[in-house]
């Protein structure tokens, strides 16, 4: 790593400094008009036209959008990963070589040598019947010339480095053995493994939890500065372009229509489209007046004397209001332990202890936490698909603990569920108008024209056009998808809805859409909800209390204003530090803060 980047290179608040030096360089990739092209139905259709920027050594580029505004087919285009109907114009060169056009055989010899990819879903990209270890081994061997024992220390080293803990058990893991975090740190391993002059990452942390995207981005800084190379960013999340970028360009509809550093384009957008995409953006705290954790690391408060609370306490933390009594709650859990059966050898795993939760008729509860903290297994345990086994658990005064698939028939129809991909929900052979008169056949044994009549009123509740009900499922954007999800959960205008992530994979703005008639639909119909999430912002705006999980215990309750402001808990205080906020110097503030709280907890200041 050349000397004047280490002197310069530091955080995202320095952009400006880090722009004007790695500028000085020669660029590692100039990309001059570049268009790519789908051959679709007999015409051609554009997906990205006339991009032109530089990308120069340790350098950040973001490249922000919606999804179809050309964001990632114009970056796979470098590389030569079009689909057969694709076709890439233009010039892209990478120092002397032109990418565009290139010989298959001689792109083979750039791809993992000089540019790497990280993939959006690394559960997909990464082989399930080969071990981790053995994928980055291949790929070492396939682009150097080394041996299989070199090989395989020098895999060991990468795992080290991206801080894959027990690096040598998890070498022979299969990819399903590892969290969704690890499997994201084995495909930078893998892309690293050549040292390439170019690294594209392509959404990195869609759909990972707040603290391991905190992690992963931590990651990623320092991997910049150890290579030295330069970063092509694709993300729709705001808060990571402000955490990472240098350099931004804004995309629409296959068009860049704004570029700028990452302190301007935060601080004066000058595009329509690019005022519209940060105002789509939830900020943390947008009902306090302060968090915790926005001024950085000299604002940090320990509460309630936090000083003596260990990290790993399972103790609940109750703020004033956490707690509701009422008679007849919409969803009681009293003591309520949750357990997997045992299946064949493998043994019965208990992912709830002890919960007790209470939501009001018209009440909205977000349940926040990691993967694998029990959230969605409270939301199935709701309608009777995982057993409470201690314990009880009530739907609008109904056990449900103890019942039989069929005596939860009835009680199935008070209860509404929005899935978090409801690509993979709804039946893809269905026309979507049968999928959301589905529940109302078998429920209401509805037919005919009251069946038709039904059906479009939800379509209309949830902002759709009525013809639409003749489409399927693959031929509507993710945002609509997700609206048919939640037309079907309310069709049998359930007391309860749990709504399991149902925003996690969308754009800001489609993101803010579903927000936006998510808060309308519970006011005309008055559904109470279980709000499942990781994105603390987004339940936030939509949540009046919220609850945090870990390890399958309930951590900590409150208004949801006061557990941003003032959490109590030290987990809860890591889960708001990792989020990340669209304001690159505020971002780079509360990374300070998180950084000082982690090596406070870990140094024994509260553990």
């Amino acid at each position: 790593m050349s000397q004047d980047f280490e002197q310069t290179a530091g955080t995202t608040g320095d952009a400006g400094a880090t722009a004007q030096t790695t500028t000085a360089k020669e660029p590692i990739l100039s990309v001059k008009d570049l268009s790519v092209r789908f051959w679709v139905g007999d015409e051609w259709f554009t997906a990205a036209e006339g991009l032109t920027y530089d990308l120069h050594p340790g350098e950040v580029l973001a490249i922000v959008g919606e999804s179809g505004s050309g964001k990632s087919q114009s970056s796979m285009s470098l590389m030569g990963l079009l689909p057969r109907n694709g076709r890439a114009s233009g010039s892209a060169r990478l120092g002397s070589r032109e990418l565009v056009g290139m010989a298959e055989e001689q792109m083979q010899r750039v791809r993992g040598n000089e540019i790497s990819v990280i993939f959006q879903e690394p559960m997909t990209a990464l082989n399930p019947v080969y071990t981790v270890g053995f994928q980055i081994v291949e790929t070492l061997r396939v682009h150097t010339v080394m041996g299989p024992k070199a090989a395989k220390e020098e895999a060991l080293r990468l795992m080290r480095l991206v801080e894959i803990p027990d690096p040598e058990d998890r070498f022979n893991a299969f990819p399903h053995q590892l969290s969704g975090g690890q499997r994201q740190r084995i495909m930078i391993a893998q892309a690293l493994a050549c040292q390439p002059q170019l690294l594209i990452a392509d959404e990195p942390t869609t759909a990972l939890d707040v603290t391991v995207q905190a992690e992963i981005l931590k990651l990623m800084r320092e991997l910049r500065e150890k290579v030295d190379a330069g970063i092509i960013l694709i993300t729709h999340d705001m808060g990571v372009v402000a955490d990472m970028a240098d350099r931004i360009l804004v995309m629409k509809q296959g068009r860049v229509v704004e570029e700028g550093t990452s302190r301007q384009i935060f601080s004066d957008p000058q595009h329509d489209y690019t005022k519209q995409l940060l105002a789509a953006v939830p900020h943390l705290g947008s009902r306090a007046e302060d968090t915790a954790f926005g001024s950085g690391a000299e604002d940090l408060e320990y509460v309630d004397d936090l000083a003596d609370i260990p990290l790993e306490s399972n103790d609940t933390y109750e703020h004033p209001g956490g707690r509701i009594e009422v008679s007849n709650p919409a969803l009681h859990l009293n003591g309520a332990t949750i357990e997997y059966p045992a299946i064949g050898r493998r043994k019965a795993f208990r992912a709830a202890h002890s919960i007790d939760l209470r939501i009001a008729p018209g009440e909205v509860v977000g349940l926040v936490g990691e993967s694998g903290s029990g959230k969605t297994t409270i939301g199935r345990a709701a309608v009777g698909l995982i057993p409470v086994v201690e314990g009880s658990l009530t739907v609008g005064g109904v056990e449900v603990a103890g019942k039989k698939n069929r005596d939860l028939r009835e009680l199935r129809k008070t209860v509404g569920f929005v899935f978090q991909d409801p690509g993979s929900s709804l039946n893809p052979r269905l026309p979507i108008g049968e999928s959301i008169g589905e529940p109302l056949v078998l429920h209401e044994r509805l037919k005919g024209a009251e069946l038709s009549r039904r059906v479009e009123a939800m379509l209309e509740s949830v902002q759709l056009p009525t013809s639409m009900r003749n489409r399927y499922p693959h031929e509507l954007s993710g945002g609509q998808r997700q609206r048919i999800g939640i037309a079907r959960a309310l069709a049998l205008r359930p007391q309860l809805l749990i709504a399991d992530e149902p925003t996690s994979a969308l754009d800001v703005s489609v993101q803010a859409t579903v927000l936006k008639l998510f808060r309308d639909l519970q006011e005309e119909y008055g559904f109470a909800c279980l709000f499942i999430s990781h994105d603390l912002a987004v339940v936030e705006m939509v949540a009046s209390r919220i609850a945090v999980m870990r390890h399958g215990h309930l951590l900590e309750i409150g208004p949801s204003s006061d557990l941003v402001a003032q959490p109590r808990h030290p987990y809860t205080q890591r889960l708001l530090a990792a989020v990340p906020v669209p304001d690159p110097d505020e971002q780079r503030r509360r990374r300070e803060a998180r950084d000082a709280l982690i090596e406070a907890t870990e140094g024994g200041l509260v553990s």
